[in-house]
């Protein structure tokens, strides 16, 4: 098997990497924070609201907060020579060591219980003196808008419209060109805090943060979520790590699920495929709430039917692919021109037009994630049962269209083999719920529709020369999704059809037989999608193939690519959306919802597998 090569970690003398973030954050939003010290990422005060730290898609004269040692005019800032996560929590320590001394700078947004959001970060001394620099230089409305600052009552507020942040510390400061400069000195065993809060601007001053003991809330916070984590197979760290970061993307007041917490970070360096991922797409929420379920989590579960039934309301025939975070359906795609992009990728986006398509493979998803909920002990809902039912019905109205794919092409509509296999599934967990007499429906007309979706499939998607199935009706190119067939039970897992799907897919799309791409892109031309350019292997894809291997029989093999996958991660055990093979780095919005919950996923599965594998078989 190839050996894959882990991210690598450059000087700050150029852009960041992807992977050089950290996650922080407080349910409700996230700020990503680099190993130099600058919080470069972060919208207030929802996830889906601008960024005032919009550096990530720019320049740091779009917005960025940086802390660490005081450098000569002009130098770059160093990266820290360790940076991890505090135990299994979303506080990040990061630690220099200079000529003069050690400092640690630990940074963490408090879970919100009644207060604005906070930003707190807090300078410790570990040995010697250190000389330290504070340069928060907020820019409101995705780094356009410079704010007027002003110092009232020994705080500092930055004022823009409606938006006001208030700063506090008790290190004196100036104001300098919408920006507050802080200087000082730390020495070992002591300690500074910086506090930074949202509020609307019309709005009182919000009182100010303890910053020890909101580090112990926090801290404690998370000691008491992942306590009721329940697996304990191989490589617990990555998974629970995994886990925790989808927690971080749930939104507490309303129980969505964003697919990330950034916008435009490119799938493909330098390239047009840049998209807003701030969102709740109902496919990714409900894999998310697949994870987070099979390790012990229901409370989620409850949230998120919660949300799902405001959100798609009586109408499930006016089903949108995904909503914003409090279930409303506008969000417009525009192109923030004054923004050059991470590494000049460019355009940046906001609003994601993807929310229009038609993807039929979404009920299906939404229908298993409900019904594995019921599995898992969530108890039952009258009005879950009656949404079903309409989401099947919908099927059965729908199944024959094309569609736009559950990768959200934008080059037209086809009839996508994996959007027509999950309208077989939504229409099979409902027989089950039926027949387990959760459901009340007549089962003739639903098993005769089953059979009806299958037998198209199998004859309209199936290619017998090449033994596979391909990315939809006719064609002859293949479909990572494919790798799914094991999983849906739309055929045995041993089928020879399934085996052989699999096999092509890794032939044809994988890098190496390990990294796999979605399917082909065409460089320089415009593909199927609706873009040129390129990307990369999309992570998600890989972990399927994990998963797809296991099931059909080679789980000693799915395990060595497993480990391998392992190894892509940050070393702050973080995923993006994809990863270049060639470049060798991520790429992509970070951290991603996908990307993470396939690594739980995965374990999970392969930890039962082997328990499988060595359960003794009993004649009968």
């Amino acid at each position: 098997m190839t050996t894959l090569s882990p991210p690598t970690y450059t000087p700050a003398v150029r852009r960041p990497r992807i992977e050089d973030y950290a996650l922080v954050g407080d349910l409700q939003t996230a700020a990503l924070v680099c190993r130099d010290g600058s919080v470069d990422w972060t919208c207030l005060p929802r996830f889906d609201s601008a960024a005032v730290f919009a550096g990530l898609l720019g320049t740091d004269e779009h917005g960025s907060w940086k802390i660490g040692p005081a450098v000569p005019a002009g130098a770059p800032a160093p990266y820290a020579d360790r940076c991890r996560y505090a135990g299994d929590s979303l506080i990040v320590e990061s630690e220099w060591d200079t000529a003069t001394g050690t400092v640690r700078v630990i940074d963490f947004m408090p879970p919100r219980d009644g207060h604005s959001p906070q930003l707190i970060r807090i300078v410790e001394g570990v040995t010697g003196t250190v000389e330290m620099t504070s340069n928060l230089a907020p820019r409101f409305g995705y780094g356009r808008r410079v704010p007027w600052v002003y110092t009232k009552d020994g705080r500092t507020a930055a004022i823009s419209g409606p938006d006001a942040l208030w700063l506090d510390t008790s290190v004196p400061g100036e104001e300098k060109d919408g920006a507050v400069h802080h200087r000082f000195t730390i020495t070992a065993g002591t300690w500074v805090a910086f506090s930074m809060g949202w509020q609307p601007s019309h709005a009182p001053a919000p009182e100010v943060p303890d910053a020890e003991a909101a580090l112990k809330e926090t801290a404690a916070f998370w000691e008491t979520w992942t306590d009721h984590l329940v697996y304990d197979g191989p490589h617990r760290e990555a998974v629970v790590r995994a886990l925790i970061t989808l927690k971080a993307l749930t939104h507490a007041p309303t129980g969505g699920i964003v697919a990330a917490p950034t916008t435009s970070l490119p799938e493909d360096l330098g390239g047009v495929r840049n998209f807003d991922y701030r969102y709740v797409w109902l496919r990714d929420a409900s894999v998310t709430l697949s994870a987070l379920l099979r390790t012990g989590r229901r409370d989620e579960a409850v949230a998120w039917r919660d949300w799902l039934l405001r959100s798609i309301g009586g109408d499930p025939e006016n089903l949108q692919i995904m909503y914003r975070l409090d279930g409303r359906r506008e969000m417009p795609e525009r192109e923030l021109s004054w923004l050059p992009g991470y590494e000049n990728s460019s355009p940046v986006r906001i609003g994601n037009g993807a929310v229009d398509q038609l993807q039929l493979d979404v009920p299906g998803e939404v229908i298993e994630t409900l019904v594995l909920a019921h599995e898992f002990g969530v108890a039952r809902c009258e009005n879950t049962e009656k949404l079903i039912m309409k989401l099947v019905d919908y099927v059965r109205r729908h199944w024959r269209e094309p569609d736009d794919s559950i990768w959200e092409v934008r080059g037209g509509r086809r009839h996508f083999t994996h959007s027509k296999i999950m309208c077989w599934a939504a229409v099979d967990r409902a027989i089950r719920l039926v027949e387990q007499g959760v459901l009340t429906a007549d089962l003739e007309p639903l098993v005769a529709l089953r059979a009806e979706i299958h037998a198209e499939v199998c004859a309209r998607a199936y290619d017998r020369e090449r033994n596979t199935f391909t990315q939809s009706y006719g064609s002859k190119e293949l479909d990572a999704s494919l790798l799914l067939l094991p999983q849906t039970g739309f055929l045995p897992a041993d089928d020879p059809r399934v085996i052989g799907t699999v096999d092509a897919v890794r032939r044809e799309l994988a890098s190496d037989g390990v990294l796999v791409h979605r399917y082909r892109t065409d460089g320089r031309q415009v593909g199927m999608d609706g873009f040129s350019g390129d990307e990369g292997a999309f992570l998600l894809c890989a972990f399927w193939l994990v998963d797809a291997l296991a099931l059909t029989g080679r789980l000693e093999e799915a395990e060595g690519l497993f480990e391998q996958l392992l190894t892509l991660r940050s070393d702050l055990g973080l995923l993006a959306e994809e990863y270049d093979p060639v470049a060798q780095r991520q790429t992509g919005n970070f951290p991603q919802a996908y990307s993470m919950l396939g690594l739980a996923n995965s374990a999970v599965l392969l930890e039962e597998q082997r328990r499988k594998a060595a359960t003794p078989v009993i004649a009968a």
